[in-house]
C-alpha cells in the first residue's frame, strides 16, 4: 500500500510524498493488481517521488526566466493551470510508468507557480506587509495546505478520488485572475508604463493614497535602463577565492537541509502510530518553527540562528537510535523536535542568502542555492528507503549531516545588521579568511617596522639618573 502526502492547491501548496507503509490501511494504488509495487519493484516507489522533485527541480530553473520573459501573473495561472490540469490526468493513470510522467509534469507546475506567486508578492506588497508575507505568510499558508492533507487523506481512502479532492480547489484560483494584479515592477522593465501607472493609481486609491501627477520621471527611466544594461553571469559566483567558498559552502546548506526536511517528512507515515495523526503532527509543528524563525530574523545575527537551529534538529535525530523500542512515543516526539529545528533553519536560510550577495548576482545566487536544495529533495526519498535495511540509519545519516552543515555555517559571514552588498568587492569575507587576512596584515607590518629598523637604526639618546 501506498501513503499519498498531497496539499491543497489553493494554498499554492501540492506537497507530494509516497512512503512505503506497509502496516497501515493507507491507498491501495494497484485495486487491480496490475500496479505491483512490492519485492523486485520495491525501488519504483523512492523512485516516483525522486522523479517528481525531478520535475521541482526544472520548474525552479524555468520559472524565473519565463516569469521575466511572459511576466508573473501569466506564467502563475499559466503553471497553476498546468499543475491542476495534469493532477486531474493522474486520476485516469492506467499504469505506473504514466503515472510518474505526469507526476513530473505537476512537480514543475507545482513550484513554479509557488515561486512566481512568491516573486509578485513581494513587488507588489509595501514594504511593511512585504516582510510579513515573505516570512510568515507563505510559510504558515504552506503549512495548512499540509495540515489539511491528512483530514482529506482519513476521509478518502481511495487514491483516486483523494486526488480529485485536492485537485479541484485549484479551479476555486480562476477568478482571481480578475482580482490578482500584473507586478507594476516587471511593467516598467518592459517599459510599458501606462499599463503600471494604471495599477499604481488603482493601488493608491485604495490605501486612500493621492498619487503624484507625474510618476515616472523620463531622467530617471534612462538610468534604469544603464542600470539593466549591467548583467552577471553564473561564473561571477566563483569569481574569487572567498566568493567560490561562500557559493559552494552555501550550496551545501541548502542541500542538506532540504535532505534533512524532505527526508523526516516522508518517514512520517513510518512511524510508529496513526499515520494520519503523525502526518498532521509534521504539519502543525511548521508552525511555531516558522514563528521562531521569524523571531530569530529580527533579534538574533544569522550564523548562530541558523546553526542553533540545525544543531537542535540534527542533534535530536542522533538521539532517536538511544530510545528502547517501548517508548515509541518519544520516539516520535524526538522526530517532531527534529523537523521543528530543520523547518526553522530552512525558512531563514531565504533571507541569509539574499544577504551575502550583492544585487548584480543575488537573484541567481538564490536561484542557484535554490536548485541545490531540489537536488537534495531528490535524493531524500533513498535517505527513507535505507530504513528497510536499519529503521534508524536513515536518521544516523540525517542527523549527522545536518549537525556538520550546522558547524559549516558559522564559517560564513555574518549579514546581520550590515548594508547590503552592492558589488562583489563589497561581500564579506569567510570568517577563516578574514582571520587569515588580518593575521597576513598584522605579519606584514611586523615585517615592515623591523624592515624600518633596520634601514633607519634607532638613536638611544643617554638619560643620566641623579641616584642619591
Amino acid at each position: 500500500m501506498v501513503f499519498f502526502h498531497l496539499g491543497s492547491c489553493g494554498d499554492i501548496f501540492l506537497a507530494k510524498e509516497l512512503a512505503w507503509d506497509t502496516g497501515s490501511s493507507a491507498f491501495l494504488l494497484n485495486p487491480s493488481g496490475k500496479w505491483n509495487l512490492v519485492c523486485d519493484d520495491d525501488w519504483k516507489a523512492p523512485l516516483t517521488t525522486s522523479l517528481f522533485f525531478v520535475g521541482v527541480l526544472i520548474g525552479s530553473f524555468i520559472s524565473g526566466q519565463l516569469s521575466d520573459r511572459f511576466g508573473r501573473k501569466t506564467i502563475l495561472f499559466a503553471t497553476m493551470a498546468v499543475q491542476t490540469g495534469f493532477s486531474f490526468v493522474q486520476i485516469f493513470s492506467t499504469s505506473w510508468e504514466m503515472f510518474t510522467i505526469l507526476f513530473l509534469i505537476v512537480g514543475m507546475g507545482q513550484i513554479s507557480n509557488y515561486v512566481v506567486a512568491f516573486i509578485l508578492g513581494t513587488e507588489i506588497l509595501g514594504k511593511s506587509v512585504r516582510i510579513i508575507f515573505s516570512t510568515l505568510g507563505v510559510c504558515i499558508f504552506f503549512a495548512i495546505g499540509y495540515m489539511l492533507l491528512p483530514l482529506f487523506a482519513y476521509f478518502i481512502r481511495d487514491w483516486r478520488m483523494l486526488l480529485l479532492a485536492l485537485t479541484v480547489p485549484g479551479l476555486f484560483c480562476v477568478p482571481l485572475w480578475w482580482v490578482i494584479p500584473e507586478s507594476p515592477r516587471w511593467l516598467i522593465t518592459q517599459r510599458r508604463f501606462q499599463e503600471a501607472e494604471v495599477i499604481i493609481r488603482k493601488a493608491a486609491k485604495m490605501n486612500g493614497v493621492t498619487a503624484p501627477d507625474v510618476l515616472f520621471d523620463p531622467v530617471e527611466m534612462q538610468d534604469l535602463n544603464l542600470q539593466q544594461q549591467q548583467t552577471a553571469d553564473l561564473f561571477d559566483l566563483f569569481r574569487n577565492r572567498n566568493i567560490a567558498t561562500i557559493t559552494v559552502m552555501s550550496l551545501l546548506l541548502w542541500m542538506l537541509t532540504s535532505i534533512g526536511y524532505f527526508g523526516l517528512s516522508l518517514s512520517t507515515p513510518n512511524l510508529h502510530g496513526d499515520a494520519y495523526v503523525n502526518c498532521f503532527l509534521s504539519a502543525v509543528i511548521e508552525v511555531p518553527a516558522y514563528v521562531i524563525a521569524w523571531l530569530l530574523l529580527r533579534t538574533l545575527p544569522r550564523r548562530y540562528s541558523i546553526a542553533g537551529t540545525l544543531f537542535l534538529g540534527g542533534g535530536v535525530v542522533l538521539f532517536i537510535q538511544l530510545v528502547p523500542t517501548s517508548l515509541h512515543i518519544l520516539s516520535v516526539i524526538l522526530v517532531m523536535l527534529g523537523k521543528f529545528g530543520i523547518t526553522s533553519a530552512f525558512s531563514m536560510l531565504y533571507v541569509y542568502t539574499a544577504e551575502l550577495y550583492p544585487t548584480i548576482v543575488r537573484n541567481m545566487a538564490v536561484g542557484a542555492t535554490s536548485m541545490s536544495s531540489r537536488v537534495g529533495s531528490i535524493i531524500a526519498p533513498y535517505f527513507v528507503y535505507l530504513g528497510a535495511y536499519d529503521r534508524f540509519l536513515p536518521y544516523i545519516l540525517m542527523g549527522s549531516l545536518t549537525v556538520l552543515i550546522g558547524i559549516v555555517t558559522l564559517f560564513l559571514p555574518e549579514s546581520y545588521g550590515n548594508p547590503l552588498p552592492e558589488n562583489l568587492d563589497q561581500m564579506l569575507k569567510v570568517k577563516c579568511f578574514k582571520t587569515r587576512q588580518q593575521n597576513s596584515n598584522m605579519r606584514n607590518l611586523k615585517e615592515a617596522q623591523e624592515n624600518h629598523e633596520i634601514d633607519h637604526p634607532v638613536v638611544i639618546k643617554a638619560v643620566h639618573v641623579h641616584v642619591i
